[in-house]
Order: structure tokens, then C-alpha cells, then sequence
């Protein structure tokens, strides 16, 4: 199997982003044709483990305290991580700062005044029941 391997790797190639093969298939990776084959649950599954390792780390990287902080906030957190990309999510420095001050009353207010939530209103909706979870009234 091994030289079978080597020997796909070196006529297909190694791709990491999609592209267009030569007649028009949406393509990745070694060749793999995403418009007749797709990927499977399982693999679906790994990305999405992957995706959350890496919005994980770049909210370490933003929230020093991150692994002390209240599950509904890691879950909002990762959900816009996941979702924006770190470059996207630190333009949302007034939500940063908010959650930062713990003050989650006006985190939800900048959360919800932003074009994403225009754009991503569900998503948005349950980010917010998350973190009205964490006011103390």
C-alpha cells in the first residue's frame, strides 16, 4: 500500500485549499474530487475537531484565563472563533472588552449590534440566551 500512496501523493499532488481540477471539479487535498465523492461523516467530524482545537488555541491567546472561564461563555467564544476566524473576531473589540470586564449586559449589546448578527441572526439568538445565563441579577 505504501508504494500505491507515494505514488498518488507525487501525480496528484497535495493541495490544502479547494481548486478547480482540469475539467471543473471542485478538488482537495490528494485529488479528492469534493463535487462527486464530498467527504464523509467521519471526516466531517475530524474537521470539526480540528476547527475547534484551533479557535480553542486563538482564544487562549486572547483570554489568558481562558480554561477558568464559565462554559456558556467558552461556548459563545468558540462559536464566534469558529465562525470569524481570529483576525475577524478581534475586530470585535468592544464584545472583547466587555467580556474581558465581565460585564455580559453589554457584551450582548455589541454582540447584537454588529453586522454579523444581521447576517447570522439564529446563530446570534443562541449566543445570546448563552450568555444571559451568565448575569446575576
Amino acid at each position: 500500500m505504501f508504494e500505491i500512496v507515494e505514488f498518488i501523493k507525487k501525480v496528484e499532488g497535495l493541495k490544502l485549499k479547494p481548486y478547480e481540477d482540469k475539467f471543473g471539479n471542485l478538488t482537495i487535498g490528494y485529488g479528492r474530487n469534493l463535487d462527486d465523492r464530498g467527504i464523509t461523516k467521519e471526516e466531517a467530524e475530524i474537521m470539526l475537531y480540528t476547527d475547534l482545537a484551533i479557535a480553542e488555541y486563538d482564544l487562549r491567546d486572547i483570554f489568558q484565563n481562558y480554561d477558568e472561564l464559565p462554559l456558556e461563555l467558552k461556548v459563545v467564544l468558540t462559536s464566534m472563533m469558529f465562525n470569524l476566524g481570529k483576525n475577524r473576531f478581534l475586530t470585535f473589540k468592544n464584545f472583547i472588552r466587555a467580556i474581558k470586564d465581565k460585564d455580559y449586559k453589554k457584551a450582548i449589546i455589541e454582540l447584537n449590534n454588529s453586522r454579523r448578527a444581521r447576517q447570522l441572526p439564529y446563530r446570534t439568538e443562541l449566543e445570546t440566551e448563552y450568555l444571559k445565563k451568565l448575569i446575576k441579577e
